[in-house]
């Protein structure tokens, strides 16, 4: 259970990456404006995060602490999380947006993807 948490918090879930519908987020500006002000989350597994401007990252995954450090690095969120104490590492991921749902892929886009809701 803690290996499939771990999994999602990193933004590696089990499925493969598809993108019907969704339009690719190219710049820090657009991004910055989707995610300013507002939690990304997922509600089954109580992943509450904030992605701010000034490039943390802050929030709460299954009760423990989730915090990090993000930049936009030549068109992808590139982040480093740590999860309680357990450092999950760095990952740069392609963001596409469809609607209220943020979609991160890993690895660049060839990776897993998670799908957060913005609220």
């Amino acid at each position: 259970m803690i290996r499939l948490l771990a999994t999602c918090i990193t933004f590696l879930l089990a499925a493969p990456a598809g993108a019907e519908g969704f339009q690719t987020v190219r710049d820090k500006g657009t991004f910055l404006s989707l995610v300013k002000g507002k939690a990304l989350e997922i509600g089954l597994w109580g992943i509450s995060l904030q992605v701010k401007p000034n490039g943390r990252i802050e929030g709460k995954a299954l009760g423990r602490p989730v915090s990090g450090q993000w930049q936009w690095q030549g068109g992808y969120f590139c982040r480093d999380l740590l999860w309680g104490e357990r450092d999950l590492g760095p990952n740069c991921q392609e963001v596409k947006v469809q609607g209220r749902t943020i979609r991160f892929t890993s690895d660049k886009g060839a990776g897993r993807f998670a799908d957060l809701t913005l609220n």
